[in-house]
């Protein structure tokens, strides 16, 4: 057997080449068996902690009927499955039915100075929302679900992809699990990008891990295209690329092609919807005027902590429940970082989850959704794995169950329903 370094410390084994290079590949039938065998286990956990959760969550939301109050645009309508489709959501329904009409206008509601226009929302999921919904008949709604639920198995199977190459394959499977059950888990099966993004975040870390540069390199210009923190994965990628052509060990072609393509596609499209809209700066304008989001070197978060912790609500988008949630994850955030940098995983991952932590906590955005931007950080989740896997297989079931109970509240109901997912 072959082994391979991979970016740092991490050791990747590769079985060596056949003897026989005309040997023929192996059917549709064994691949199967073979991804079945593999990803079945984290595919099977993280599957039953997301429907018992989101059986939780439709409960809690049919039983108090408080969804048939709400404007259909913010999360309201005739059903309870219509909530799965607003806020955020609703954005992506008009970008995929309508598509976009950059521009910078004005606004005189409130502390906004431009109006909120859909081109802040990037391409890629309302695209495939679109290309499913031609294909199936559905609407938007169904369409938009179904590529969520779709892209979150495919996120499941990368999340445990990454641990096990890490921790070892029952760490993984919790892991997938875990990843379901976390704070913020709502949005994975509702009409949100989140687990599009965290489904290529994650094969994109794969990828660099297991040396597959091309992949690794074009998996994160399709990840540019579904939001901006992208910024993130490219740079973890970067310093991969980088790490591996200081050392010699891939050649040159690979490495450079990921450091090259990575970055292409958050910025390619940041900078056609400014040429768009007027101005090189006009993405960010509209982000800062329309949606008072902006990176401000963790000014805002500073105040809110503040706030709550002296039981104020002086600031902007205050949220008092999804708020609190909020600060527990931001108050664990440095004991989760410690066990994960403990467990000495490769330095992009590190990169990569620590960028997209100084990006959530230093812009100013509805602190209540941290709990959703943290779900990215995949990585912070293994050594709450590998601390559950020591319990019995009967314990670990209970505890994820019980879990994933409460999820559909703390992870459904609260966002959807009490604040802003």
């Amino acid at each position: 057997m072959e082994m391979a370094a991979s970016p740092d410390t991490e050791v990747v084994e590769r079985p060596d080449p056949p003897a026989d290079g005309d040997a023929p590949a192996p059917g549709p039938r064994a691949w199967l068996r073979h991804v079945l065998a593999e990803y079945g286990p984290a595919l099977a956990a993280f599957a039953a902690v997301r429907l018992i959760a989101f059986t939780s969550f439709m409960w809690l939301l049919s039983w108090s009927g408080e969804y048939l109050t709400k404007d259909p645009r913010f999360g309201g309508g005739k059903n309870v499955w219509d909530v799965l489709g607003g806020w955020d959501g609703w954005w992506y329904q008009q970008v995929a039915q309508n598509g976009y009409d950059p521009k910078l206008l004005p606004s005189t509601s409130g502390p906004w100075t431009l109006e909120q226009n859909s081109v802040a929302f990037f391409p890629l999921y309302p695209g495939m929302i679109k290309m499913v919904s031609a294909v199936t008949g559905l609407n938007s709604l169904g369409a938009g679900i179904v590529v969520s639920v779709l892209s979150s198995f495919v996120a499941a199977a990368g999340v445990y992809a990454v641990a096990k190459l890490i921790a070892g394959h029952r760490a993984a499977v919790i892991a997938a699990a875990v990843w379901g059950v976390f704070p913020g888990s709502g949005v994975e099966w509702a009409v949100y990008s989140d687990s599009l993004f965290v489904a290529l975040a994650a094969w994109a870390c794969y990828f660099v891990m297991t040396r597959n540069w091309l992949a690794a390199g074009v998996t994160s210009f399709v990840a540019g295209l579904n939001r901006p923190t992208s910024a993130a994965l490219a740079a973890g990628v970067g310093v991969a690329a980088l790490i591996a052509l200081w050392k010699r060990r891939d050649g040159v072609l690979g490495p450079l092609a990921a450091l090259v393509i990575a970055p292409l596609g958050f910025a390619g499209y940041i900078a056609w919807a400014s040429w768009r809209m007027g101005s090189m700066t006009a993405y960010f304008d509209l982000q800062r005027g329309a949606w008072l989001h902006f990176f401000d070197w963790g000014k805002h978060t500073g105040n809110v902590i503040t706030n709550l912790l002296f039981g104020h609500h002086d600031y902007i988008f205050g949220y008092p429940t999804e708020d609190l949630i909020a600060l527990f994850l931001v108050f664990s955030l440095p004991i989760l970082i410690f066990l994960l940098v403990r467990m000495r995983p490769p330095v992009f991952l590190l990169v990569y989850t620590g960028i997209t932590l100084v990006l959530v906590l230093g812009s100013q955005q509805i602190f209540g959704n941290t709990s959703r931007y943290l779900l990215p950080c995949f990585p912070l989740f293994l050594p709450i794995a590998v601390a559950l896997k020591r319990l019995s297989r009967a314990s670990l079931a209970f505890t994820l169950g019980t879990v994933a109970v409460a999820s559909g509240w703390y992870a459904g109901y609260v966002l959807f329903e009490l604040g802003i997912p």
